[in-house]
């Protein structure tokens, strides 16, 4: 029989998990004059910018973005279904810069490759040497006629609820969560078509929803509808078929084919759209609004974005999706959830290709080539209820790639919900700080 650690085992592996990972082994900075602009201050440029400001000696590090609080995303959905306090997903960017780097307070609203330029909100002109582009995903509610983000979980819109766009909202799809476990009533889930930050997170927010219900003893009262907008609910195989498996026997129903097009959130009434046109309403006593997701406009109306391709839709940064560095424009690296690559926007995709963008730039301003590759590695703690989950690891190939012997990735634990309860937040911290 494979090893099964105890309970106090796991508790124990628990308290030591952040002293796995050792620091990355020192190495002589490379001199240079070079200006380097780090475009975003989310997991990724900070990540980067920390390994940089160690391995360049006199290079002039800016990092440009107006956000001064730095959230914890991974933790967004254990705050919409009552798990964490809000403020466990909530820092500040101050604290996590390295010292010596410039930090520009203001938006990056587009680039200019070909002058080597960044250009912010405020009309700035920032000149480039290299260039790393951090700045994540743009939340496409607009698509959705009727949606209202300020809404959500409030008494205008009862039932209304999305975790991705802030605290705020995680916190208040909590209440909203509550309001309707404690009646019961008719839930929508949604998916879109597009690429996705943290795709898990859909599927973890059924899960919880439905143990909530359960915990409530209102689920004999209440149906849980899953509308996708694909052909299935995760894009790879073995956990798709895992999961919906999972939702048959917890009688959660699966549709496929269905985009949210439109919502009521007045009539509780939301629209889906097949791909023949066809449209569908349904009512709900709870939705959660996964939106479309896209490259924010200062990468999709730039000639950094794919320009033909799957990726081009979407305005994604073209990289090659092994070194991580711009197709046509060689001193120009992505990282984190504005690649268009075949998968990878989680924090776990960072972690991985934080030290290889790193080592990449810092190779090309030695005047070599970028020589290490990144494997598309992702991870997904899939919660399937309150203490247990699945932790689901692959790569560009949608290979499992487990990472840890005595778990089994198919199989829900309660070592996995102990990663995403409490180790994997002191694991994101290390990131960013540049340490592993």
């Amino acid at each position: 029989m494979p090893y099964q650690p105890t309970r106090r085992a796991l508790l124990g592996a628990g308290a030591l998990a952040p002293l796995a990972t050792a620091a990355p082994p020192a190495q002589a900075a490379l001199k240079t004059s070079a200006r380097i602009v780090i475009a975003g201050s989310g997991l990724g440029g900070i990540a980067v910018a920390n390994r940089l400001a160690r391995l360049l000696d006199g290079a002039k590090i800016t990092i440009v973005d107006r956000k001064e609080e730095h959230n914890y995303q991974p933790g967004y959905t254990l705050v919409a279904t009552g798990v964490w306090p809000v403020d466990k997903v909530r820092d500040r960017n101050a604290d996590y810069q390295p010292a010596g780097v410039e930090w520009v307070k203001d938006m990056v609203a587009g680039f200019d490759p070909a002058a080597n330029t960044v250009i912010t909100a405020s009309g700035t002109r920032i000149p480039y040497d290299f260039l790393v582009v951090a700045i994540g995903v743009q939340l496409d509610y607009a698509q959705i006629e009727g949606m209202d983000v300020d809404a959500i979980g409030s008494d205008k819109a009862p039932g209304l609820t999305s975790v991705y766009p802030s605290p705020q909202a995680a916190q208040a799809t909590w209440a909203a969560m509550q309001a309707f476990t404690a009646k019961g009533g008719n839930a929508v889930m949604t998916l879109p078509a597009t690429p996705l930050k943290c795709a898990g997170a859909p599927l973890k927010m059924s899960f919880m929803l439905r143990d909530r219900l359960l915990k409530a003893g209102t689920l004999d009262r209440s149906k849980i509808h899953f509308q996708s907008a694909l052909g299935n609910v995760f894009g790879v195989k073995v956990v798709n078929d895992n999961v919906l498996e999972r939702w048959k026997t917890l009688g959660i129903d699966v549709e496929f084919s269905r985009k949210l097009a439109a919502i009521d959130i007045g009539a509780r009434r939301a629209t889906f759209i097949t791909p023949e046109g066809d449209k569908q309403e349904m009512p709900y006593d709870f939705i959660h609004v996964v939106p479309p997701m896209r490259a924010p406009d200062a990468v999709k109306g730039s000639e950094l974005a794919w320009k033909d391709g799957p990726f081009a839709a979407g305005g994604w940064l073209e990289v090659d999706k092994s070194t991580l560095q711009h197709r046509r424009y060689p001193n120009v690296f992505g990282i984190g959830d504005i690649n268009g690559t075949p998968r990878g926007k989680t924090a776990a995709t960072v972690k991985k290709s934080a030290p290889i963008v790193a080592h990449n730039l810092v190779q090309v301003i030695a005047g070599r080539q970028a020589d290490e590759a990144f494997d598309g590695y992702t991870s997904c703690p899939l919660i399937t209820r309150e203490g247990s989950a699945m932790l689901i690891e692959f790569d560009y190939e949608g290979r499992l790639t487990p990472s840890l012997p005595f778990i089994e990735p198919l199989n829900d634990s309660f070592f996995a919900w102990l990663m995403k309860y409490r180790m994997l937040k002191p694991a994101y911290m290390a990131v960013l700080k540049g340490r592993v």
